[in-house]
């Protein structure tokens, strides 16, 4: 409803000013903000401020061109005024923006449900951590951050394939297995010799003793004759364990894509064929490599090594093509920090194959350090090693790892505060928001018990409070914020907007009375109020994969 108000406003804003013969570009959109303080009304906008060096116009004498043609009769709007160098201030009809708790209860879990991305399919690719050990705390952050993201397309109207790359070939996969196949020599008492670039962690050795005991020494001395079945039950021992920390995490896929599974059925090697076609491969010192600076990379790329084998990018490559051939209008991948370079040769491959480089758009996610005690904190209590997904879960809770990981932009490097994220105190973010909620139900339990319930009425005439109004113009801005944290994938902008809204009531709770024997009509409408704020906060948490616990 308020998201209709203010495009109401703003659309009248353009006919004044066409009324009054300024000339505009025609995808000019005027702003238009809540005002912080109820005396300078429930909107303005700085359009005269913004119009005045293209009109060359004083701000102040455009400003009161607007007002003087402005429609109030179709806007809700009971008056406008001209403030400071040029702003303009809206007045609504109160009645206008309490409609807004109708709508919430009505919609119930679907209220901030929106259809700005309507006939889109997104494939978004996060984590993809090699099967070879614990998700860590980069995985970490890309998980809440991916996940989130989704949740936010799929309620805006955008049809999302939730994917998961495994790269399960190459050198590093057959490193696992010889680690494997070496902690399970160990646990039988023989001699063994890690590999160079083995895997050391606990899982591998605790996985090593589990096939000790379960195949005795069925495999002592015949590696190469079981090397497929040891690479098999390796791989599903790891991917079971990161599927089980992504589980318990609230992330889930719906494709687990093999690398392998490129080579196997022919993909990767039809790519090199369509690449070649296009007239983009060459051969030079016995490598296949694609002309990728055709495309603005930096230099060219070697897709297959003189020794046969193929470069990380080629499978990337046949990996893209086949998103695309799923009928995905748009490919969003998350990557680390150290793969910024991996961008332009990924899209040049794209581009030399006939499809916009735009097609793939790559959201970095920068660096996460763990702090304690105010300096960095890199072992793990268990283990002894790096901190895990599986440590922080445990250390904090998931509420906290996703809620803190959301909200921040992934563009940014992070520390994440231990410390901060276990404290029940307002300063706590997680904490501060869930408290909220909390106390909403609490207030809607306890006038329970004293006979008041939440009605829905067509005019809510007594909520005047300036607190009251401004919970209203938030509640009403959710299903534009999550309409513009999908089009701009910031799933941060939903932690914000969280923040605001239960600071808003924390300041609500601590100037009014909601429950008064004295006061019926006033009590049942504040409690209307506080049933649609309850399920606003309750599906924005929601939308980070935080849970709204009823009490605390």
């Amino acid at each position: 409803m308020l998201q209709m108000l203010k495009e109401k406003i703003k659309h009248e804003i353009l006919i004044a000013l066409k009324k009054a013969d300024y000339i505009l570009d025609a995808d000019f959109v005027p702003s238009l903000e809540n005002t912080k303080d109820v005396t300078h009304g429930d909107f303005a906008t700085n359009v005269a401020m913004h119009l005045a060096k293209v009109a060359k116009k004083n701000p102040r004498e455009i400003a009161q061109d607007i007002i003087a043609n402005f429609d109030t009769n179709t806007t809700h709007v009971d008056k406008l005024e001209m403030a400071g160098p040029g702003f303009i201030n809206f007045f609504m009809n109160k009645e206008a923006l309490t409609k807004t708790i109708n709508v919430i209860n009505d919609l119930a879990i679907n209220y901030g449900h929106n259809e700005s991305g309507a006939g889109e399919k997104y494939c978004v690719e996060y984590v993809s951590a090699n099967p070879t050990g614990d998700l860590h705390l980069g995985h970490a952050r890309g998980a809440a951050i991916g996940d989130s993201l989704c949740r936010i397309l799929n309620v805006s109207g955008y049809e999302v394939v939730r994917e998961y790359y495994v790269n399960d070939a190459g050198n590093q996969i057959r490193n696992l297995v010889l680690s494997v196949y070496n902690r399970y020599l160990e646990a039988l008492g023989h001699d063994f010799n890690m590999p160079e670039d083995g895997y050391h962690g606990a899982d591998v050795a605790n996985f090593g003793r589990e096939l000790s005991v379960k195949y005795g020494d069925k495999f002592v001395e015949k590696l190469d004759e079981h090397f497929d079945f040891l690479r098999e039950v390796s791989l599903e021992f790891e991917i079971a364990k990161i599927r089980q920390d992504l589980s318990d995490f609230r992330v889930e896929f719906d494709l687990f894509v093999s690398e392998q599974s490129l080579y196997d059925n022919g993909l990767v090697a039809k790519a090199i064929d369509l690449l070649d076609e296009k007239g983009y491969i060459y051969e030079n010192d016995g490598a296949l490599w694609l002309r990728s600076t055709d495309f603005g990379d930096d230099k060219d790329r070697v897709l297959k090594k003189s020794d046969g084998t193929y470069t990380y990018l080629t499978p990337d490559i046949a990996n893209h093509i086949e998103k695309i051939k799923r009928g995905n209008n748009k490919l969003v991948d998350l990557w680390g920090a150290d793969h910024h370079g991996y961008i332009a040769r990924v899209k040049a491959s794209l581009q030399a194959l006939g499809h916009d480089e735009n097609k793939l758009e790559v959201d970095i996610i920068q660096m996460v350090r763990a702090i304690k005690d105010g300096a960095e904190f890199k072992m793990s209590k268990r283990t002894g090693k790096a901190i895990t997904l599986r440590d922080l879960m445990e250390e904090v809770g998931v509420d906290a790892v996703r809620y803190f990981f959301a909200s921040r932009n992934a563009e940014t490097q992070m520390d994440f505060d231990l410390d901060l994220a276990t404290k029940q105190s307002n300063e706590n973010p997680v904490y501060y928001a869930q408290y909220a909620f909390a106390r909403t139900c609490s207030l809607l339990r306890e006038a329970a018990k004293q006979g008041f319930e939440p009605v829905l009425k067509s005019s809510y005439s007594n909520l005047t409070h300036e607190k009251e109004i401004e919970v209203l113009k938030l509640m009403g801005d959710f299903p534009t914020i999550v309409a513009d944290a999908a089009r701009k994938r910031k799933p941060h902008m939903i932690c914000n907007y969280v923040h605001d809204l239960v600071g808003a009531f924390h300041s609500l709770y601590g100037a009014k009375k909601f429950i008064d024997a004295n006061d019926k009509d006033g009590t049942t409408e504040r409690l209307a109020l506080i049933k649609a704020l309850n399920m606003t906060i309750k599906n924005a948490l929601n939308l980070i994969g935080v849970s709204a616990p009823e009490s605390m």
